[in-house]
């Protein structure tokens, strides 16, 4: 079904005409993407209490245990004060040595972003001292507002917590490594996370080995924790829903207020139209996002576009449901097979759970 048909208010009787994400071209402004580094919605009241680690995996305990105390040593210093700082250490004059923040590395869906998030939380500084946003939405914001402006508001900050940190080109490596390595130095305490170990982030996507010393150097800000276990998402849950028909899909969609309806292949067009950085106010005030004709993604580029949606999203607890293939479907195999496989397993997966978050709209309808 296309989105002209959504728009123009034909179809199955309903209280209003569905939202369409196609029709959106948000412009968002630099002070909204600093303002806007904080947990999204789905962490905002996830604590380290709350996090429940498996007994089968002590690897996730002892993340919570640093972390803990990480948060506990951010309470000296203010930020910007380099000469004396607290790091894991309960002396309140000791100074900083080795690296000056965490590293959470692991697989998808073992509670990273849950326990970074509680980190953030648990800091004792307040939320203009602090930022919490993903690698592209740091890479994002040096964007809109330049790299000396980007150093200079944010160096005035006690923590930056980077979600999903991943290197997808040389620029990017020599930039994010440029820009931590001023913020260390002007006493910024630092904390990531991904599926990748820092000293092997880049790897499959450019000739690393050209750019060792900038990954060298990133990996030297940060002390590596190892968190093992399975995808929470899929732990005792039943597998994601199939597709639903067109019609049904359209029908929860007019049903649903607050629902946005469009068709797959006209999204992924639109998507290379709006930047990356307004993809979370392309979804502002949805509260159901409602896909036709789903099929497979056609080239790297538009995949990756995706994977950022598919992020904010997530972040956002936007129920996704949709016609045509299954999500696990996406991807071509030579997409999960390179450099970029990660960022694809981790948009399945999302995605999925998203999916599933969905199907009491089809539910509601039919009953």
């Amino acid at each position: 079904m296309s989105t002209s048909t959504a728009a123009s208010g034909t179809g199955p009787t309903a209280e209003a005409t569905p939202l369409s994400l196609c029709a959106r071209e948000p412009h968002v402004p630099a002070d909204r993407l600093v303002a806007e580094m904080v947990p999204p919605p789905r962490f905002d009241s996830v604590r380290f209490s709350t996090y429940i680690p498996d007994p089968n995996q002590p690897s996730q305990s002892e993340a919570v245990r640093v972390l803990d105390g990480f948060a506990t040593g951010l309470g000296g210093a203010h930020a910007g004060n380099t000469g004396r700082r607290r790091w894991f250490s309960r002396k309140p004059e000791a100074r900083p040595a080795g690296p000056r923040g965490v590293y959470l590395d692991g697989g998808y869906g073992v509670g990273k972003t849950h326990l970074l998030a509680s980190l953030w939380h648990a800091t004792p500084a307040e939320p203009a001292l602090k930022a919490f946003g993903t690698f592209v939405e740091l890479t994002n914001l040096v964007g809109a507002l330049g790299f000396q402006q980007t150093v200079k508001t944010l160096s005035g900050h006690r923590l930056l917590c980077i979600d999903e940190f991943e290197l997808d080109d040389p620029g990017d490596t020599v930039l994010v490594s440029t820009l931590l390595g001023k913020l260390v130095e002007a006493g910024v305490a630092l904390a990531a996370t991904s599926n990748t170990l820092p000293g092997k982030l880049g790897e499959g996507r450019f000739a690393s080995a050209d750019f060792l010393r900038e990954i060298q150097g990133l990996s030297a800000h940060f002390r590596a924790l190892r968190i093992d276990g399975e995808d929470y998402r899929h732990r005792g849950l039943p597998k994601a829903p199939a597709p639903f028909s067109d019609e049904q899909v359209t029908k929860a969609a007019y049903a649903t207020e607050g629902a946005a309806l469009d068709d797959f292949p006209h999204l992924l067009a639109h998507l290379a139209r709006v930047h990356p950085s307004r993809y979370g106010a392309l979804t502002d005030g949805l509260k159901a996002v409602c896909l036709t004709d789903v099929g497979p993604v056609p080239d790297q580029s538009t995949a990756l576009r995706l994977v950022v949606l598919a992020d904010r999203l997530y972040d956002r607890e936007v129920p996704v449901l949709a016609s045509g293939l299954p999500f696990d479907q996406l991807f071509s195999e030579e997409m999960l097979k390179g450099g970029y496989r990660k960022k694809y397993f981790r948009a399945i997966s999302r995605l999925t759970a998203l999916a599933r978050d969905a199907k009491g709209l089809v539910e509601n309808v039919e009953n």
